[in-house]
């Protein structure tokens, strides 16, 4: 019998602990998920949320995506912690930077999917990770870009120009709630990129906390649009559970305090 995929689900797929190593001479932890039983029709590179607020290769919304799109859509998940960042899988070397030298990191992850054949790249990423995508993803490797809940905080008009100059697809995922960029500010700020494509998520907030499956369904709308979207919410077949006791010290009430660092000038 099918069982439900639930927030803890890990699908089967190829999964090995990887190192990206940056021209600043760092190294940094990662993960590849790759399909278990064929080739990848696209690959994620994600660019996770502020580590100075919780932020980390496996917020929820990257873990999801590793534990369930290489089974459900073929999709290769590339997960790595920035500079001074820690999970599970480790620590970064490195300090944060506030989007400067992550610059290095961005680089290293996009030559590690080159390096490894890896198709169709396309950056993921989320709040901080959006700031990184737009400041230092255009790379001839990149097919496009999605962000998730885009606060615009670190990049500038440059990056968005040059986004628009490359023609490549850049969708911004939006939440109707969002803390810093809500979908009407949005649909103003990204007119500076004529092919980009804001979709409003009704009820949705920063975090997308209980938004998952939707996000994943329109990730997967864009990267692989062969692959049937809604995606299953089931499984028939082998499933295990993922350990989310593992990141009760990431709520977001854990950094209530913390301020909210600005760009370096």
């Amino acid at each position: 019998m099918p069982n439900q995929i639930r927030a803890n689900s890990v699908l089967p797929a190829t999964r090995e602990d990887i190192e990206l190593h940056t021209a600043d001479g760092l190294t940094l932890v990662g993960e590849l998920a790759r399909p278990l039983d064929r080739d990848p029709v696209a690959t994620l590179v994600c660019l996770h949320p502020l580590p100075t607020h919780g932020g980390m290769m496996d917020s929820h919304v990257f873990r999801k995506a590793a534990w369930r799109l290489p089974a459900l859509a073929g999709i290769a998940v590339l997960r790595f912690n920035t500079r001074g960042t820690s999970s599970v899988r480790g620590t970064s070397e490195g300090t944060f930077s506030s989007a400067v030298d992550e610059k290095y990191d961005v680089a290293a992850a996009i030559e590690y999917a080159e390096f490894a054949d890896l198709p169709n790249v396309w950056l993921l990423g989320w709040s901080f990770g959006t700031d990184l995508t737009l400041m230092h993803g255009l790379d001839p490797v990149v097919a496009g870009a999605i962000l998730l809940s885009p606060p615009l905080r670190f990049s500038g008009p440059e990056h968005l120009a040059a986004w628009a100059a490359s023609g490549k697809p850049v969708t911004a995922l939006v939440p109707e709630f969002d803390d810093y960029l809500r979908p009407d500010a949005a649909l103003e700020r990204f007119r500076a990129i004529p092919q980009a494509e804001v979709v409003g998520v009704p009820g949705a907030k920063h975090l997308w906390v209980g938004d998952a499956e939707r996000v994943l369904d329109e990730i997967v709308r864009r990267v692989a649009p062969d692959v049937p979207v809604p995606l299953p919410r089931e499984w028939d077949g082998p499933m295990e559970s993922g350990d989310m006791n593992a990141y009760a010290d990431r709520t977001v009430a854990a950094f209530a305090d913390v301020p909210v660092p600005k760009p370096l000038t």
